[in-house]
């Protein structure tokens, strides 16, 4: 219960990044750790509070009809399956010379995002059997990824949908929140079983999730433009892409 002062930090991550297909984990992991979480305990509470947020913006964006099922299902069969090869491969792929090179390409696809470039443009048309395919490819290689480099492969899922499935921005993050709520609750399962959770702290923040999910959710459908979507990811990949840098240059 010591926590609860940082109920309002949480409910704004969930908002903000429930709007670009996220719940909100890339920010509470660090932040738990920050605060003297120990580290299985930090991976579960953020997992729990990850998968809640995502949640609470699938039902908004499952009832507008905005949700792709078939190819999110596809996506996270195939990135579950892909995983443990990714896992495997590690010791032979050069964690140092992986990791520059993941961030230099997220670092372009960021300044891409930002800058503009051209008009997007509309979604592709498609049979549901290409779509499933294209989500297929995009759950393999983001499984391998997260596996290589033992990160949620969350922060992937709305670039691939985008360049892959040729999905708009709000589409794809739409997805992307689908797909994020049960790779989150299943690896927290996986964890709160072995190292249990404060349950007088988490389950306050999980209503403030919800809460913020709803809100990011609604605000992602009728205010906040595609442009302005792509911006916030942009930045999110930026910070994201500083953190792998900082692991690897920083040890």
């Amino acid at each position: 219960m010591d926590n609860l002062h940082l109920l309002p930090l949480i409910f704004l991550i969930s908002l903000v990044l429930t709007m670009v297909g996220l719940g909100g984990g890339l920010f509470y992991s660090p932040l738990f750790l920050l605060l003297g979480f120990p580290p299985p305990v930090a991976a579960a509470t953020s997992l729990f509070l990850n998968g809640v947020a995502a949640m609470s913006a699938a039902i908004t964006y499952w009832r507008q009809k905005m949700v792709d099922a078939g190819t999110g299902l596809a996506l996270l069969i195939a990135s579950t399956l892909a995983a443990p090869a990714g896992a495997m491969l590690s010791p032979l792929v050069p964690a140092r010379i992986y990791v520059l090179v993941l961030a230099c390409v997220m670092l372009l696809a960021a300044a891409r995002m930002m800058v503009g470039g051209p008009p997007a443009p509309r979604e592709r048309d498609g049979s549901s059997l290409s779509r499933i395919m294209y989500g297929a490819a995009a759950g393999l290689a983001i499984g391998i990824m997260a596996g290589l480099l033992g990160i949620g492969g969350g922060i992937f899922i709305v670039p691939f949908l985008v360049s892959l499935a040729g999905m708009t921005i709000k589409r794809a993050a739409a997805t992307s929140t689908f797909v994020v709520t049960f790779s989150s609750m299943s690896g927290f399962l996986a964890h709160v079983g072995i190292h249990g959770i404060d349950w007088g702290f988490a389950l306050p923040a999980a209503l403030v999730c919800f809460l913020g999910g709803q809100a990011g959710s609604r605000l992602m459908i009728t205010r906040v433009s595609p442009r302005v979507i792509k911006r916030i990811f942009a930045v999110i990949l930026v910070l994201f892409a500083a953190r792998l840098l900082q692991k690897v240059l920083l040890p």
